[in-house]
């Protein structure tokens, strides 16, 4: 026996728990669970720290909550859906969706619930990962995983001083409280996002009144809604239909982000400069025919491009403001109270009932990877390198100094598609590095240093026009598509298409594969 750093007892040159671990069950853990069936693997478990599948599907059931791009995009290639009830379906259907997909692939067996992995230690004698839980105990894996997902975890704490005074009852998104009645209630909502702008419409008839507090003013469209006819929905039955609806889309948004990342900045940054301006001033005019007053609606009115902060769609967000019982609040909170908010400018409102939408913790910041997280080769901490170097992965997977994992959702990753596109892919190149691994009888998998930095500095190279956008000419407005450290590691600048052909066809060679040598030889 030998002891680990942390304490933990670790058998040398014995076996791991399971060939493969997946952490999260989400739609990220939901792929790569199938990927892994169908490449013949068996030993693999999935640990979730919920009590079912579909990730925030599954943890967000707040008023209002709906998919906010077509349905069809929003699905596994694998799993298509021809009976979404309408074009943007409710949350309750997408977790369904997930929950059935879990089943008709046979996963259940494979996960275990409320098993919250709080810290992931490599071994390099015995070429296996520690999984460190919450509450104590250990699974050890061959192979990792990670589909924790792009929004790791809700901000419990908005930064707002006085939140253990308030006395009301506290809303999260994320937690919500259906046992709660608020009709007839003082409301707050503390955040402008996309949970925001679903749940103020959704709740602004039902309270007696409803302030939402704003710090940035957010694009939000309207978005039609229809109930999908039953025509469509056969139709929808008739294969490749959808296929080619969902790759008619990519396509267009592929186009947009090559012609970006490959277009000199000597045209990108005046083109940039004339886009946002000229979305602004429409958006002023959709104002002008949604917002009664002409306050209200100066306040509504965003002062940066419409990419530079996640978009929102919801037809009745802006109309919501035209209510007597809504009001909106710029001033910066000051802090809680016992029984409310007071701003700034001196004003205290009390309030029944404060909705806390006030974001999550998101991958592509370093701040989201506290040291001890993830501890690789040589004592390498994920957080401390993250914060050094900035975010990098090669493919947005994997790293040198952690051999034998992948992250679904890593640096530079989300690429234009619906989320099911994106973490297919992903999960793709993971299952491909294990099966190639298995294949040589290989216990150690790692990609190779040289072919990892070359691929983040030619990565870095296309997101210039990204940065410029979000750190330049959208520099004055808070957004999780540029981190701390100034960068756009959100998004991978070079497109659809070309980063699934990488995922599905990387070289063997860029990996470097070796066999566990036993103790004594």
């Amino acid at each position: 026996m030998a002891t680990a750093s942390n304490g933990y007892a670790v058998t040398r040159n014995s076996a791991p728990d399971h060939e493969v671990v997946v952490i999260g069950a989400g739609p990220g853990g939901i792929a790569a669970g199938v990927k892994l069936k169908r490449a013949g693997v068996t030993d693999f478990v999935i640990l979730e720290r919920s009590s079912e599948v579909g990730g925030s599907w599954h943890e967000n059931h707040y008023p209002g909550l709906e998919v906010d791009i077509p349905s069809i995009a929003y699905q596994y290639s694998f799993a298509r859906n021809a009976d979404w009830s309408r074009l943007f379906a409710p949350g309750a259907e997408v977790k369904r969706y997930h929950v059935e997909v879990a089943e008709r692939f046979g996963l259940y067996p494979h996960l275990r619930f409320h098993t919250s992995v709080v810290s992931e230690e490599w071994d390099e004698t015995d070429h296996h990962w520690n999984l460190h839980l919450a509450g104590g105990g250990v699974v050890t894996a061959r192979f990792v995983i990670s589909a924790v997902g792009a929004f790791i975890s809700p901000k419990q704490d908005p930064g707002i001083s006085g939140l253990d005074d308030y006395q009301g009852k506290l809303q999260r998104p994320s937690d919500w409280d259906e046992d709660y009645d608020f009709t007839g209630r003082r409301v707050a909502i503390i955040g402008t996002g996309a949970s925001s702008v679903q749940i103020t419409p959704s709740i602004a008839g039902r309270v007696g009144s409803l302030t939402v507090f704003q710090r940035t003013p957010v694009w939000c469209v309207p978005k039609p809604n229809p109930r999908i006819p039953r025509a469509v929905r056969l139709a929808l039955r008739t294969p490749g239909v959808q296929a080619g609806v969902h790759g008619a889309a990519l396509v267009a948004v592929d186009a947009t982000l090559r012609l970006m990342s490959n277009a000199p900045m000597s045209v990108v940054r005046p083109t940039m400069r004339a886009v946002d301006s000229t979305a602004i001033r429409s958006y002023r005019g959709l104002l002008r025919l949604m917002v009664r007053d002409p306050v209200t609606r100066a306040a509504l009115t965003p002062n940066y491009g419409p990419i530079a902060k996640r978009p929102t769609a919801n037809t009745g967000y802006l109309l919501a403001f035209n209510r007597d019982n809504v009001e909106l609040v710029t001033a910066p909170i000051e802090r809680f109270t016992e029984n409310g908010i007071r701003t700034t400018d001196h004003v205290h409102r009390e309030f029944d009932m404060v909705v806390l939408a006030t974001g999550y913790h998101v991958f592509s910041d370093p701040e989201t990877y506290t040291p001890g997280m993830v501890v690789g080769r040589n004592g390498i901490d994920l957080g401390k390198f993250y914060t050094e170097h900035g975010l990098q992965a090669y493919q947005s997977v994997s790293l040198p100094s952690l051999p034998n994992r992948w992250t679904l959702v890593g640096p530079y990753s989300w690429s234009g598609s619906g989320w099911h596109a994106f973490v297919e892919m992903t999960a793709d190149h993971a299952v491909r590095a294990i099966s190639e691994a298995r294949r040589r009888g290989a216990t150690f998998v790692a990609i190779r240093h040289k072919i990892h930095d070359a691929y983040h500095e030619r990565i870095y190279r296309h997101g210039e026009a990204m940065r410029y956008y979000l750190a330049e000419l959208n520099a004055h407005v808070p957004t999780y598509y540029r981190n701390s450290q100034g960068d756009s590691t959100y998004i991978r600048p070079t497109g659809f298409f070309a980063a699934r052909r990488a995922h599905r066809r990387f070289p063997f060679s860029d990996y470097e594969f070796d066999v566990l040598r036993p103790v004594g030889r």
